[in-house]
């Protein structure tokens, strides 16, 4: 039997091959990969700045040969050590030091400072940094997408819905780039994003540094220190980083994700509606009795995995902001899950993008839709019986077409007989639901401003 029908997660099972960025920059072999290198860079600074006498070219060329690749060997020793510390980080501390044999004085000098928070708070700082680069190409990729359907179809005049009713004309390239330029607006929040890091040992004091060299400035060694690795200092903390940055950039994610949410739904009711076609792959299966069904399932499977993503974010934002006292030890076992939260949004994504390559505009069926729909012009109407100074005007619109069809004769009667102003029917008569558009063109080439 193929063990990873076995698997319990679908991320790691059937999702395997959807998940492959976020399983590298997330796994515990990531993980246990920048605690190694998180512990080598301080001791090469806490050598180079307090003890260069031990910084012996042969030093310097392991520590530089370590940092530049960190075996698997070295990564499966940190596991052995760690089955028999029960202690995950003091396995990363014990395996690195047990690459400078030759030294006793190197050797305890592996974490000096450290409590095991400042090691864990760096090292997921660094795998979030590693992330939000992948993280950026995904939302580029999917407003890229769309604005390759927003440039084909931002001519084509559409009934729009509100409460799911019909509502003054749209263009379809216009819904479309307002995904487009809300995605755009949460990449920007992206980012302005840090990464932030504590170092101040146990309880975030500089207790044993201030004690061994009173003469230092720590706070100017640990930002010195954590700049080097592009990530921001908290000052002023207990024995964890507070998570309020991370807190700060899932909140930023799960906006994205309810955006794509709103797009994904979107694109199904288009897709129900027949606005939209969908292009076949032939040995697909829509359904196991109706052979004639080609189901949106991309869409619903990024619906499916957005809503987790969401949910596992959600937790993380509210419970990494919240520890008793100095701290408590529920903030380790969730940090361990935010690959996870990655994972069903790196699904999701690639859902997404495999659907809007399958859509084609059914402009037929659209502009069928906007036909003799001139109830559709009722706002046009009562808008310039207002300007005439009728104060009834909405009232007697509303009773020639509220929830009725009208069509083109219909309508222009209702011009003739309400309107009074000639420049103001000539206007109304040369109307029509496909050209009231208002600026839907222009909107589906700009973001914000027109």
């Amino acid at each position: 039997m193929n063990d990873s029908l076995k698997n319990l997660s679908p991320l790691d099972g059937r999702y395997q091959n959807k998940t492959k960025q976020t399983r590298e920059i997330f796994s515990e072999h990531a993980l246990i990969k920048e605690r190694i290198r998180v512990e080598i860079q301080w001791l090469n600074y806490f050598l180079t700045h307090f003890k260069p006498e031990l910084l012996s070219e042969h030093v310097k060329k392991k520590i530089n040969a370590l940092d530049k690749d960190i075996s698997d060997t070295l990564i499966e020793r940190v596991k052995e050590i760690e089955s028999v510390t029960n202690h995950d980080v003091k396995a990363v501390e014990l395996a690195v030091a047990e690459q400078f044999e030759e030294s006793e004085e190197i050797q305890s000098l592996v974490h000096i400072f450290l409590t095991s928070e400042d090691v864990n708070s760096l090292s997921y700082a660094l795998i979030l940094k590693n992330a939000h680069i992948v993280l950026t190409e995904w939302i580029e990729q999917i407003i890229s997408a769309l604005e390759d359907l927003v440039e084909k179809n931002k001519e084509v005049a559409m009934l729009a819905r509100t409460h799911g009713q019909p509502a003054s004309p749209t263009t379809l390239g216009k819904e479309l780039n307002v995904f487009a330029t809300r995605l755009k607006k949460e990449k920007s929040s992206l980012s302005e994003k840090k990464f932030f890091a504590k170092w101040g040992g146990a309880t975030a004091n500089y207790n044993p540094h201030l004690l061994a060299y009173p003469e230092e400035d720590w706070v100017n060694h640990s930002k010195d220190f954590l700049s080097n690795l592009g990530v921001e200092l908290t000052k002023v903390a207990t024995q964890i980083e507070p998570h309020d940055y991370m807190a700060d950039l899932f909140q930023n994610i799960q906006r994205i994700n309810n955006i794509m949410l709103d797009l994904t739904q979107d694109i199904w009711s288009y897709i129900a509606f027949d606005y939209f076609s969908l292009k076949m792959k032939n040995n697909e299966v829509g359904s196991s009795t109706m052979p004639h069904k080609i189901n949106p399932i991309d869409f619903e499977n990024a619906e499916g995995n957005l809503g987790l993503s969401n949910a596992i974010l959600n937790h993380l934002t509210h419970k990494l902001t919240v520890s008793r006292l100095q701290r408590d030890l529920s903030d380790s076992t969730v940090l361990r899950n935010i690959g996870t939260g990655y994972g069903y949004l790196e699904i999701a994504v690639s859902s997404t993008l495999l659907g809007l390559s399958k859509l084609e505009a059914n402009t037929s069926e659209i502009s069928k839709d906007l036909d003799e729909r001139y109830e559709l012009l009722a706002e046009a109407l009562q808008s310039f019986l207002r300007l005439e100074g009728k104060k009834d005007g909405y009232d007697q619109v509303k009773k020639l077409s509220r929830g009725m069809k009208m069509d083109k004769d219909t309508y222009l009667k209702a011009v003739e007989e309400l309107i009074e102003n000639e420049d103001y029917k000539e206007i109304l008569k040369g109307l029509t639901p496909k050209k009231y558009l208002g600026i839907a063109n222009k909107l589906a080439e700009q973001d914000d401003e027109i």
